[in-house]
């Protein structure tokens, strides 16, 4: 069930007017039940998959409370991370594998493999198989205490807001949240009807429409030339920005009119000055996610110059493979492990908060960034590396400035102008009344342009979330 499609509305109103009639108890029930229908609208059969990982995840975290022994609770959360990672790794990566070995095979003139299995990839997987695996591992840590009810730990897990493209829920964010009775606040329901109003004018009105400019050049069977190629690269930036905050942002207005509050996922990632802010603005949940469970148990920055950079580079090749199970992917976390060294090389123990004092050396600072982050979503958005070698070939020879270009330009400036002015004006507030002239006049009148924007230029087709197949 997409957020976009009609029959969400619906289903929402229903959820909404049955959670605001009802005690405590039963809004878990019945948000745990709306959470199931909205999973299993896609295929039923994965609700068995979920309730099979979680269950295990919810015995363990038990266990590993209630063990005294060290070995005994490293046990238990290996088998957890066993049982989650094998989830994950057979329905996204089994194939990719088995291919990537295949291919090597046949290099070397040994044969291939003929192990092929046709699956389809459980919708959200590497979202809330990161949920789960947050909850056992901060237990295990000790700075959790597991939940006791079953149902409302499923609920943490499932809340249909969040369950299949994030933002990713930290257990210890969420579970209180689950577990205790909600108040709702006025100022909750108002910041909640933004973050939907706008979460749909940044997927529908802006990403869709730029949607079929980015397609034009990569879904195309050649390259058409290199400043089309150039513009679908900004077009694809602003698309992925849109499409992924835009449904962050309503999922964390759904949560808000709820009493839910939701990490923030995205702070004005295209305003960043260098590489380590860049990650401190974009999918903040999935970042910070892999730095305190991943990265700083490999050492993080404390075992010398070498183990840093090599730990900064696994991280990010990691992190693009949980993007998917293809080798642009990888090739696009290694790049940005890369650029993360190269900044620690330059700038030393001032990379992570050394940021250029005058005015000048930022905004140059934050033009540069903004196009090594747009080479990053060449790698991102490209279908294999052949298109890559075919696209960087048309960036350095074939610049021709022809009518679609044009067309493509035209339809940049207008979305791209759109998100800009809004963007800066707002400043990523949940309540939007309290920045500089909302209440003047100009914030009823800016909504009301975009309403009109919404129904003029809604596109003719409907564009499924990008981050639901990841």
């Amino acid at each position: 069930m997409l957020f976009n499609s009609l029959i969400f509305v619906p289903f929402v109103l229903i959820v909404l007017g049955l959670y605001y009639s009802m005690p405590f108890r039963w809004q878990n029930w019945m948000l745990l039940i709306a959470s199931c229908i909205f999973y299993g609208c896609w295929d039923w059969r994965y609700l068995i998959l979920l309730l099979f990982s979680t269950s295990i995840d919810f015995i363990v975290g038990q266990k590993l409370h209630d063990a005294h022994s060290p070995v005994v609770k490293k046990k238990l959360l290996l088998f957890s991370c066993v049982v989650n990672l094998s989830i994950l790794g057979f329905f996204k990566y089994f194939n990719f594998f088995i291919d990537s070995a295949s291919y090597m095979l046949s290099v070397l003139h040994l044969g291939k493999l003929g192990a092929h299995v046709t699956v389809l990839l459980p919708v959200g997987i590497s979202f809330y198989t990161f949920h789960a695996m947050s909850y056992t591992i901060d237990i295990y840590r000790d700075k959790l205490n597991p939940i006791r009810n079953f149902a409302d730990y499923m609920l943490f897990v499932l809340y249909f807001p969040q369950l299949v493209a994030g933002p990713i829920a930290r257990a210890s964010l969420l579970i209180p949240q689950v577990a205790n009775p909600r108040k709702i606040k006025r100022s909750q329901i108002a910041e909640g009807i933004w973050l939907i109003f706008w979460g749909y004018i940044k997927k529908c009105l802006i990403a869709d429409n730029l949607a079929p400019v980015a397609n034009l050049v990569f879904e195309a069977k050649h390259i058409p030339n290199g400043v089309q190629c150039l513009l679908a690269i900004y077009a694809f930036a602003i698309q992925i920005y849109c499409d992924f905050s835009g449904y962050t942002d309503i999922a964390r207005g759904l949560g808000k009119v709820m009493g839910f509050e939701l990490s923030l996922n995205f702070n004005l990632p295209y305003i960043a000055c260098n590489p380590p802010e860049f990650w401190q603005r974009w999918h903040i949940s999935l970042s910070s996610w892999l730095r305190d469970y991943l990265y700083i148990p490999l050492g993080g920055n404390r075992k010398g110059t070498f183990m840093t950079y090599r730990n900064l580079v696994l991280t990010m090749v990691i992190g693009g493979l949980w993007h998917g199970a293809a080798w642009h992917f990888v090739l696009w976390g290694a790049y940005h492990g890369l650029i993360l060294v190269l900044h620690r090389l330059i700038f030393g123990k001032k990379a992570d908060k050394g940021v250029p004092a005058s005015a000048l050396n930022k905004n140059l600072s934050r033009i540069c960034m903004f196009h090594l982050t747009c080479f990053g979503w060449l790698l991102f958005r490209v279908r294999d590396v052949s298109q890559l070698t075919e696209s960087l070939h048309s960036l350095t020879s074939r610049l021709v400035l022809d009518a679609s270009a044009v067309t493509m330009l035209s339809s940049l400036v207008l979305f791209g102008g759109i998100l800009a002015v809004m963007e800066l004006w707002i400043q990523n507030s949940d309540d939007p009344r309290k920045r500089p002239m909302w209440n003047m006049g100009l914030g009823p009148v800016a909504v009301t342009i975009l309403a009109l924007l919404f129904m003029l230029l809604y596109p003719q087709s409907q564009q499924a979330f990008l981050y639901f197949q990841f």
